[in-house]
């Protein structure tokens, strides 16, 4: 008997930053600059584009220091301060180099309270479980310290491969990896990257966090994933 695996998201689907990339441009201005009114939501327009995950298209070397992953992010926050605070050229450059370790910071990460509950649940019905995200290169500490790595069998993340979902090769190098199973399913919140992504791949998904007529499961949270997933009797081809 091989095994049967469940691939899951990981930001929005296990777990999330606080104030997600808005909000680490906000807290590092408050703290250089404590009477700034600017919010989070003040820089919502500067991070829409930028990150490799926008062009998913785009492959990158595999391995890259993680020193040059986050130099490729320093324009876009630099620009983000320019824009949003008004900054100069020079404040601009040394806050963005400061929103790295903001954005890493422990206290700001979260899982969303049914996570462990569906894991505990779900590994004892002999599912294991890897995570494929599109991610920053520290993804494996911030799993570590939300305490998701006793569950968590591989990690695949995009900052390591070079390839984001919905990239093919994204979900090739899992189904390579993982070699022969029983089932395996792809678990996200974004019906594009997750669910699409998947099905490219011949894997079935579930939506889960939301609701979308392209997905054809869908669960509110992970509470109902054991039902959708006892209704598959195959998640490959």
């Amino acid at each position: 008997m091989h095994p049967k695996y469940l691939i899951w998201d990981f930001d929005g689907t296990l777990g999330y930053r606080t104030g997600a990339w808005r909000g680490p441009l906000a807290e590092v201005l408050l703290r250089e600059i404590p009477d700034s009114n600017l919010t989070a939501a003040d820089f919502r327009p500067y991070v829409q584009g930028g990150f490799r995950w926008h062009n998913p298209e785009r492959t990158h070397r595999a391995g890259l220091n993680s020193d040059d992953w986050w130099a490729e992010l320093l324009p876009v926050f630099e620009n983000a301060y320019r824009m949003a605070a008004g900054l100069s050229d020079g404040d601009a450059q040394r806050m963005a180099r400061a929103v790295r370790a903001c954005y890493l910071e422990p206290e700001y990460w979260r899982l969303f309270d049914d996570v462990l509950p569906c894991l505990t649940e779900l590994t004892a019905d002999r599912w294991r479980h890897v995570v494929l995200s599109n991610h920053v290169p520290e993804l494996p500490q911030i799993i570590e310290a939300l305490g998701l790595a006793p569950h968590i069998e591989r990690i695949f993340n995009s900052a390591v491969t070079g390839y984001e979902k919905p990239h093919p090769q994204a979900f090739q190098n899992v189904i390579e990896t993982l070699g022969s199973v029983d089932a395996l399913w792809m678990i996200g919140d974004n019906v594009t990257a997750d669910v699409a992504g998947a099905k490219t791949a011949g894997i079935r998904a579930i939506l889960v966090r939301s609701r979308h007529p392209d997905s054809e499961h869908c669960c509110d949270g992970l509470q109902g994933l054991r039902t959708v997933l006892s209704l598959g009797k195959s998640s490959l081809g």
